[in-house]
C-alpha cells in the first residue's frame, strides 16, 4: 500500500471552514489475568479498573466547558473499545457507530505472553518475525495503519463538522497515527509511547487543514507497565 500523504502538525491551514476536533481515545484497562498479547483476540474485555476509567473519560467528554462539544462517537469492534465508548454515549445520548479501520494492528505474537524486555528477543523461534522492526516484519505494516486510521479520523471529521468527535481505539494504531501527522518516523520505543489506557489524542481540524495535535489523560497519568498493551 502507497503511504499516505503527510500533513502538518503545525498547519493552520488557509483561516477558512470550521473548527472540527477528532478526538482518538484509547480504552481502558483490559481483564488480561495470564498476560498474553491479546491484539484482536475475543473476548478480552474492561477490567473493574477499565470500566471506571470509561467512566472517568465520559465525564471529562461531557464537562460543559469542553468545547467544541462531542456530537460524534465511534469505536473499533474489538470488545473493550465498545465497553469504553459506552459511557461516553450514554452521557451525551448518542449511538455508538462502528469502524473496522479503528481496530488493533495485526500481530502474528497475538495469544502469547509476549512483551518488551520478557526475554522472548533472544528466542530463534521469533527471530525471523523480528528480522525487520520498520514495516515491522511481525504484523500489519505501520503505512497501512496510518492509512486506515487516517481514513477513520477524516469520516469522523466530516461526521462532526464544527463539533468533536470520539473515536475509540487502541494503543499501537492511534500512536502510528500520531507518528504520521506529526512527521516522524515510524521506528519507535514500544516503552516511550505517549498513550496511556484511557488517554485522549485530539486532532484539531480547521476545514480540513490539521491545525494542532494536543494529548490528555482524564483517568490520571498511566502506572508503571500500563502504557504497554493494546
Amino acid at each position: 500500500m502507497t503511504p499516505p500523504d503527510r500533513p502538518r502538525g503545525a498547519d493552520t491551514g488557509d483561516g477558512l471552514g470550521e473548527t472540527t476536533v477528532v478526538h482518538l481515545l484509547r480504552h481502558g484497562e483490559v481483564f488480561n489475568p495470564t498476560g498474553v498479547l491479546y491484539g484482536r483476540l475475543p473476548g478480552f474485555h474492561l477490567s473493574e479498573a477499565g470500566h471506571g476509567m470509561a467512566r472517568t473519560a465520559a465525564a471529562w467528554f461531557a464537562e460543559p466547558a469542553r468545547l467544541p462539544a462531542v456530537t460524534h462517537v465511534v469505536a473499533s469492534p474489538l470488545q473493550r473499545a465498545q465497553e469504553t465508548a459506552a459511557p461516553i454515549a450514554a452521557g451525551l445520548g448518542l449511538d455508538i457507530a462502528t469502524d473496522e479501520r479503528l481496530i488493533e494492528a495485526g500481530n502474528q505474537f497475538e495469544g502469547q505472553a509476549f512483551g518488551v524486555g520478557d526475554g522472548a528477543l533472544k528466542h530463534p523461534s521469533n527471530w525471523w518475525r523480528l528480522r525487520n522492526p520498520w514495516t515491522p516484519s511481525w504484523g500489519e505494516p505501520y503505512a497501512e495503519i496510518a492509512a486506515r486510521m487516517l481514513g477513520a479520523v477524516h469520516a469522523a471529521r466530516d461526521a462532526a463538522r464544527g463539533s468533536a468527535a470520539v473515536c475509540v481505539s487502541h494503543q499501537l494504531p492511534i500512536w502510528t497515527l500520531r507518528l504520521h501527522v506529526e512527521g516522524r518516523r515510524y521506528l519507535h520505543d514500544p516503552r516511550k509511547r505517549q498513550c496511556g489506557l484511557a488517554s485522549v489524542t485530539s486532532l484539531t481540524y480547521v476545514g480540513e487543514h490539521l491545525a494542532a495535535v494536543g494529548y490528555a489523560e482524564p483517568a490520571g497519568p498511566a502506572g508503571k507497565g500500563q502504557v504497554g498493551g493494546a
